[in-house]
């Protein structure tokens, strides 16, 4: 393997700079040739690739986003949109594909190792925390303890004005920020898609809490299928128990910022593992950890086998609110 190439694909997350700059180094220390490409599959499409050194990703650790810029592709699904990629990594001699994202661009890389002699290795950027295979992706660490520093700003206002708030946080189809956010924040309640709960058991408890005393209190939501969610609970919870609230939508800030130290540690150890594991004829994975330990699980798995969440932290969540 002399020459490899990188790409981050779908939403940003914090720590993908940090991960670029391992991957970069690491390559650079096995004296191998490597390159960006600018904006995802479509950037490989139309062959926007820039050669990169240890200098090209000086002072990116800290810096959120990602320096090679990001892009959903439609062209990338289609059969000829893949044939024009692989046109490109052959012309640039790309032996191996480096892919930082989440779970369509896992889909993607899958079907691109089907489809070429590039040895390509996935590494989970995503703040969702959904992808099969590793305890934690990249960014997610960061977008907890943004949501966090929200929730708890917000408590400052609840207190002061004896309100309900609902604070809607992201996280796709998934309860991850939703749950470590909610019960770091201390929140009176946090509904998930993987427990669901009726505006009936919502309102059993708002009403017990209050009646014990409670003056404030904060539900954590996560969006679902839908942002913006919280404003029809909040309109249910007023209708059923005439509970008056108000809504704070994260949104995207959950996405940004400087990655944390947490981020940027793994970020730097799964970077660096993916240029280990090309040299050791890997392919067609993502590399993760899991318990501490560095491993690497078959592309398809990561978007075909779905992550448990661990019900229990909701319990405790509830347990400690009360």
């Amino acid at each position: 393997m002399k020459k490899i190439a990188i790409l981050t694909s779908g939403g940003d997350a914090p720590g993908m700079n940090s991960c670029i700059r391992a991957v970069v180094r690491a390559a650079t220390s096995e004296n191998l040739e490597i390159f960006g490409i600018r904006r995802g599959y479509e950037g490989l499409i139309n062959g926007d690739l820039i050669h990169m050194d240890r200098r090209s990703v000086a002072n990116i650790i800290h810096l959120g986003g990602t320096i090679l810029g990001t892009a959903r592709s439609a062209e990338f699904r289609t059969k000829e949109g893949r044939t024009l990629a692989i046109k490109v990594l052959r012309q640039y001699g790309i032996d191996g594909l480096v892919l930082i994202g989440g779970d369509g661009t896992f889909r993607g890389g899958t079907q691109l190792a089907l489809e070429c002699g590039v040895a390509i290795i996935g590494v989970p950027g995503t703040i969702d925390n959904d992808v099969y295979g590793t305890d934690f992706t990249i960014g997610f660490d960061t977008a907890i303890n943004t949501a966090l520093e929200s929730i708890d700003r917000i408590r400052d206002t609840a207190l002061s004005h004896d309100r309900l708030f609902f604070v809607e946080v992201m996280g796709r189809h998934t309860g991850y920020i939703a749950l470590e956010s909610g019960l770091a924040g201390g929140a009176e309640e946090v509904l998930i898609p993987e427990i669901p709960t009726s505006i009936d058991e919502l309102c059993d408890r708002l009403l017990n809490s209050f009646g014990a005393g409670k003056r404030s209190a904060i539900v954590v939501v996560a969006e679902g299928e839908q942002a913006g969610d919280s404003f029809r609970i909040a309109r249910e919870v007023k209708e059923k128990c005439g509970y008056e609230s108000r809504v704070c939508i994260l949104g995207h800030v959950q996405r940004g910022g400087s990655p944390t130290a947490r981020d940027r540690v793994l970020a730097s150890k799964l970077g660096a593992a993916t240029v280990s594991g090309l040299l050791n004829g890997k392919s067609g994975c993502m590399v993760g950890e899991m318990c501490g330990e560095i491993a690497y699980t078959p592309l398809e798995d990561t978007w075909n086998k779905k992550k448990e969440l661990n019900h229990s932290l909701r319990e405790l969540a509830l347990l400690l609110a009360g």
